[in-house]
Order: C-alpha cells, then sequence, then structure tokens
C-alpha cells in the first residue's frame, strides 16, 4: 500500500532550508575555509512554520 507523505508546513522564507554555510573568502591555518552559520530569522533555524491557528496574534 502506498504511505502518504506528513503534511509539514515548511517556512516559505527558507523552504525547509533553515541554516546556511556562508564561506567569508579567508582560510585557517590548516587549510579549510572559514565560514559562518546563519540561520533562517523567520523559523528561527527549524525549517518549519506554526499553522496560522496556533501563532500568537494579538496582545
Amino acid at each position: 500500500m502506498p504511505q502518504h507523505a506528513q503534511n509539514t508546513p515548511v517556512c516559505r522564507d527558507c523552504d525547509g532550508f533553515a541554516t546556511v554555510a556562508i564561506t567569508t573568502g579567508s582560510r585557517h591555518a590548516d587549510g579549510t575555509r572559514a565560514t559562518l552559520r546563519v540561520g533562517c530569522p523567520t523559523c528561527q533555524g527549524t525549517g518549519r512554520t506554526l499553522p496560522a491557528a496556533f501563532a500568537r496574534t494579538g496582545r
């Protein structure tokens, strides 16, 4: 029987890729690249969003 995929709400700003590594252009002493890890500000690095019914609204 076919299995149904879970309907998890994906962040519309990062499309589920919540954390990225950005290279700075410099290298460490051992030759590896120096990178910065940046998380999505909308979903705080989770890749998912809350449905509108559960989001905090109002005061």
